[in-house]
């Protein structure tokens, strides 16, 4: 019989909701719903029972036939209790996510990091199936990863690992989300590069993609992708810089973790080809000689699917090895 689930990819621009065939990872219905500007505990729980809700009357799907709920955050989660601790993006603390949804729907709900679900998709039917040990990587509104060990995902002591965005590449630098400074993320993600392009816009700097902006709506990785052919120096600048930190911290992954492969995602990967592939060549120049010989790169082969896929896999993944208990101070 088939086992469906619904699995929730839920961004700091958008929420991704999908009904999954759990047998072979096909979605059968989704709908995509922007996070809006008003983000807090409020409005994300509103957004996410008002998605669920659109799914099944759209999809004219029988909810009953619904066996688990998976969501995938941006922040630091407790999957014991299904609580999103930390969401610098949303502007969401100790918002008890499980319990909430549980009690709308009545159907079980789990709760992952948003990087976790994409790297539990790839792993079952993208691109790391077959590999025992690799990471995702995947980069967007910030920079985040997750860790695949022995077929497994890596949670660490805290249930924080793979917070590849919180690496500091530059002490002291600029401030981050987090509340550090710094961190890969404020360099790397596709917010650090709007803001780094917008600031020189208002300081003068000419570009083409003033062309392609509309009103106040977020600079897109399409956008850039337009820009880089027509070879803007201002865009082009900017997004080298990023590659260029965005090697620093792979290179350090490859010579740490020593992965198989890396699985590379996000909008912004998948637009900008020339982006991918200096971040990968320059890289592997920057990783220790033997581990760069060996390991691989490959682009998520679920594209925006992969979060959705992995987090109707959240409650398989939980059962196979209790997760470690999420530090106390993360709540103080």
């Amino acid at each position: 019989m088939p086992n469906y689930a619904i699995g929730i990819d839920l961004g700091g621009t958008k929420i991704l909701t999908g009904i999954v065939n759990k047998g072979n990872g096909e979605v059968l219905y989704s709908i995509k719903q922007k996070t809006g500007k008003e983000k807090d505990a409020e409005n994300i729980v509103e957004k996410l029972k008002l998605s669920i809700k659109e799914l099944i009357e759209t999809s004219h799907f029988d909810i009953a036939q619904i066996d688990s709920i998976g969501i995938g955050a941006p922040g630091q989660v407790d999957r014991n209790r299904g609580i999103l601790v930390s969401a610098p993006n949303l502007n969401c603390e100790n918002l008890n996510l499980k319990a909430l949804l549980e009690r709308e729907f009545y159907i079980p709900t789990f709760l992952g990091n948003d990087v976790e679900i994409a790297t539990l998709g790839e792993m079952k039917f993208g691109a790391g199936a077959g590999f025992d040990n690799f990471v995702c990587i995947f980069v967007g509104t910030g920079v985040g990863s997750g860790i695949a060990e022995n077929g497994k995902i890596r949670h660490g002591a805290t249930g924080t690992a793979g917070e590849i965005g919180h690496i500091i590449v530059d002490a002291g630098g600029r401030p981050c989300g987090c509340g550090g400074n710094g961190c890969l993320e404020a360099y790397a993600s596709r917010t650090a590069i709007e803001a780094r392009i917008l600031g020189a816009l208002k300081k003068g700097r000419q570009s083409i993609i003033t062309d392609f902006m509309r009103d106040d709506k977020p600079i897109s990785s399409k956008m850039l992708k337009k820009a880089l052919e027509h070879k803007d120096e201002l865009v082009t600048q900017v997004l080298f810089e990023a590659s260029d930190y965005l090697s620093n911290g792979i290179a350090t992954v490859i010579n740490f973790y020593n992965p198989q492969l890396i699985v590379m995602g996000g909008g912004l990967i998948d637009a900008v080809d020339e982006f991918y592939e200096r971040t990968i060549t320059k890289a592997k120049m920057k990783a220790l000689p033997v581990p760069a010989a060996k390991i691989q790169f490959k682009k998520a082969k679920l594209g925006d699917f992969s979060g959705v896929v992995g987090a109707c896999f959240l409650e398989e993944a939980q059962k196979q090895k209790a997760p470690e208990k999420i530090s106390d101070a993360l709540y103080k």
